[in-house]
């Protein structure tokens, strides 16, 4: 049994999307540590961390579905269970967050940014994604979905939302800029175009505090 903690001594890198000793060496004390190693009871892992991430890396980087993935990963359905387990319990998010703050250090910045960027694009939808969930944007003139995103002003993602690409910056920005409120206490202004004029700017600063800049 490997777990986070241990390196698989025989692991070798077979593809481009693999992870590189010095990757693993700068991630592997950022990783959420699971609670049978912290005496909480679960079953350990039955291979080793890195395995299970490069698994995944290899799964986003060909854009496969979960059944596709190479024979020299573990068996996809322990791969997925892995992923699946993170998602439920946040823990993907948690280790997004430290590898944000990581990456500020690196830069000079404290870990905790104190102003953040507001965007969205609309982007093509497939014909496979459902219709419920698409839109048609005018302005862009995109049939589609459009993701809303906040970032420090490194361009780190702090907090993202999909929605149809019918529904307006303004609209979608209210509930987004209320979790960069809850999850980014120490923000206090958010940089925007055009597209985010209007009451949102009194409300942004009467509701949360925060300063809205062109």
């Amino acid at each position: 049994m490997y777990g986070n903690a241990a390196d698989h001594p025989d692991r070798e890198r077979r593809y481009p999307s693999d992870m590189t000793d010095a990757e693993w060496a700068a991630i592997r004390p950022l990783l959420p540590v699971p609670p049978w190693l912290k005496g909480r009871g679960e079953q350990p892992e039955g291979y080793c961390h890195r395995q299970l991430l490069d698994a995944i890396r290899y799964l986003v980087a060909g854009g496969i579905s979960w059944r596709a993935i190479h024979a020299d990963f573990p068996d996809w359905a322990r791969v997925y269970a892995f992923f699946r387990r993170w998602r439920e319990h946040g823990l993907i998010t948690e280790f997004h967050d430290r590898l944000r703050g990581k990456v500020r250090g690196r830069e000079g910045r404290e870990a905790e940014p104190t102003a953040g960027i507001i965007d969205a694009q609309s982007v093509r939808a497939a014909a496979s994604v459902p219709a419920a969930s698409r839109g048609y944007d005018g302005g862009k003139k995109v049939p589609g979905r459009k993701r809303h995103i906040v970032t420090d002003t490194l361009g780190l993602l702090l907090v993202v939302c999909v929605t149809a690409a019918n529904i307006g910056d303004r609209d979608a920005a209210t509930g987004l800029l209320q979790r960069l409120r809850r999850l980014h206490r120490d923000i206090t202004l958010v940089w925007a175009d055009g597209g985010y004029t209007g009451s949102l700017v009194d409300w942004c600063r009467d509701k949360l505090a925060l300063t809205r800049q062109l």
